[in-house]
């Protein structure tokens, strides 16, 4: 293995065997000594990948993908069933809620024997015994039994350990998301100290902001494949690409998106049709760029003439919430429609939005707000070709220069 790679992940495959009969008794198991039943269950094939030293790297996948199972392999605590992981240098791992731990023990008990586990002699905590407990924030409760801690205190008392081992590598599973806002901020700020130190850093994490925030590149998994890696960005993109043709609660990439019909109006004089939505990147990529424009198509239908038409449209994020409303009332564009099919094409000139999912309902009403149709459905994905994080884009220029000296 090359000096410089801290991780070599070589043809890694871990299987389990899964059980169909659970016998109770001894006399059961006695009976079916050697022939339980079980099949054979792949929670990864064939992974490869090296990381260099220094590098932050992150795995994404969904639930069930094989990511925590690939950390657990990398820090040792499973072995690969074929294929062969190579560290190179001290590692800490924080994989799972109080991983580790001795309910039974008490915080600062359990500090040292965490500590000795990863490698530290009782002189080397004795040293930083105080800057762990500090970290965790913990000073009032150190020696109470960490089986009384609540899940945020677990964390804390975890990290502030891994952190203060000084490894090499550091590997951290998702449960990083326990903690509260200003802990966070101060994991974070730790991470990015590890960076500036050279340290190599593998972690899980859902927030594409976040790998495309802090990681050099990363890897992407499914169902135990790796299906695809690269810098940060194009794995996000990757990430994505492949949620779009999985599962139900994500955007859709086609204009035949997947429509779930409103309950039942209160009238149905009109009627929507079909709702497509159009963007640049249709037919070449199933996802927008941030200040793409979009344009949404309204299929309509009208059994009779119908004065005072209204068309709605709301746009929200993957948490439910709403970011955008408005109307053709509000717009001050009035309608009136005849008999027979029509369209309504209510269009933005730029989306000023980052990395998402985003969903969208229209509604079709009269001028006093009496609903005829609606539709919801997922309506399009945004994904940012830059390093800049957040939900909203915005142009940050900058002018920096040294004050005149007196």
């Amino acid at each position: 293995m090359a000096a410089n790679i801290a991780v070599d992940v070589v043809d890694v495959t871990k299987r389990f065997r899964l059980y169909t009969e659970k016998y109770q008794s001894l006399k059961e198991r006695f009976l079916h000594a050697g022939r339980n039943p079980y099949q054979d269950f792949f929670a990864l094939r064939n992974i490869n990948f090296e990381i260099p030293e220094g590098q932050t790297v992150g795995i994404l996948g969904r639930n069930g993908s094989g990511k925590s199972t690939l950390l657990k392999c990398v820090s040792g605590i499973l072995q690969p069933t074929d294929g062969k992981v190579v560290v190179r240098g001290s590692l800490a791992a924080l994989l799972e809620l109080g991983a580790g731990f001795q309910p039974e023990l008490s915080g600062r008990e359990n500090i040292y024997l965490n500590a000795s586990l990863l490698g530290l002699s009782t002189k080397d905590v004795d040293k930083r015994f105080d800057e762990i407990v500090a970290f965790a924030e913990l000073e009032q409760f150190i020696d109470n039994q960490v089986k009384y801690y609540s899940s945020g205190m677990y964390v804390r008392l975890g990290f502030a350990v891994a952190v203060n081992v000084d490894p090499d590598i550091l590997v951290v599973d998702e449960v990083l998301a326990v903690g509260d806002e200003a802990f966070s901020r101060k994991c974070m700020a730790r991470i990015k100290e590890f960076q500036d130190d050279g340290r190599t850093i593998l972690f899980v994490t859902h927030s594409s902001d976040l790998v495309r925030q802090i990681c050099d590149f990363a890897v992407v998994l499914s169902s135990g494949d790796m299906i695809g890696s690269g810098l940060a960005a194009d794995a996000v993109r990757i990430y994505h690409e492949h949620l779009n043709t999985v599962g139900p609660g994500i955007g859709a990439g086609t204009p035949e998106m997947e429509e779930s019909v409103a309950p039942a109006p209160v009238a149905k004089s009109i009627a929507i049709s079909s709702v497509e939505v159009e963007h640049p990147g249709m037919g070449s990529r199933s996802y927008m760029r941030p200040w793409e424009p979009l344009m949404v198509h309204v299929a309509f239908d009208a059994i009779e003439p119908v004065a005072g038409v209204v068309f709605a449209l709301e746009v929200f994020d993957q948490e439910g919430r709403l970011i955008f409303g408005s109307d053709t009332e509000i717009l001050d564009r009035p309608f009136d429609a005849p008999v027979g099919a029509g369209r309504a094409d209510l269009s933005f000139e730029q989306v000023p939005l980052l990395d998402g999912s985003y969903s969208m309902k229209v509604e079709v009403k009269d001028r006093l707000g009496i609903l005829y149709d609606s539709r919801e459905q997922k309506a399009f994905e945004v994904m940012n070709p830059d390093r800049s994080r957040g939900s909203v884009a915005m142009e940050l220029h900058a002018d920096i220069r040294a004050a005149s000296l007196s």
